[in-house]
């Protein structure tokens, strides 16, 4: 199933698509905005395209939207939803460097929220990011996700062996909190 096209006030997020690979190099390329995620920065175009062509593929157990700009195509990074037992799902994000700090992150994680717990039916959703993600886990916290667990040398990354935390968000306490971000 494709994701369906999602809208804020200042994004649209759609589908991702094979062909978004030429824009998300520049993310997927910064060994700073890398440092985070499970692989290490991308070396060639053709290792992004491999990339995204395979996250922007349907039927994998989880939906990947692209983030753009209203009247903008292009994009800017992406959120995926991904399936876990059911009623629960996990989400991740990455958005381009230049753009942080305006909230689009925020914006567009909070509108995949809202539709995981409205039209997924979901129960909890719940994240999963490194104890040194600053950025990503005061996101997580702006937008009502409690931390539920640390895993000591979870994931053998790029960097070396880390560790993770797990944020949870419960739909009733999404509820109480949603208004604030639309």
């Amino acid at each position: 199933m494709a994701a369906p096209t999602l809208t804020t006030a200042r994004l649209v997020l759609r589908q991702l698509r094979a062909d978004d690979a030429a824009a998300l190099f520049a993310v997927l390329s910064d060994a700073e905005l890398m440092t985070w995620w499970s692989s290490g920065p991308h070396q060639s175009l053709a290792e992004t395209e491999a990339y995204v062509t395979r996250n922007a593929e349907e039927g994998q157990g989880w939906l990947c939207w692209a983030i753009t700009a209203a009247g903008d195509d292009s994009a800017l990074g992406w959120v995926i939803l991904m399936d876990g037992k059911p009623g629960v799902g996990e989400v991740g994000y990455i958005l381009r460097r230049d753009r942080w700090g305006g909230g689009l992150a925020r914006e567009a994680v909070a509108c995949v929220i809202a539709h995981g717990f409205t039209e997924g039916r979901l129960r909890r959703i719940f994240a999963d990011t490194d104890p040194d993600n600053a950025g990503s886990i005061a996101l997580l916290e702006k937008l009502g996700f409690r931390r539920e667990g640390h895993l000591r040398g979870e994931w053998e990354t790029h960097i070396g062996v880390r560790d993770s935390l797990i944020f949870g968000l419960l739909k009733d306490e999404w509820q109480k909190v949603e208004t604030q971000f639309k």
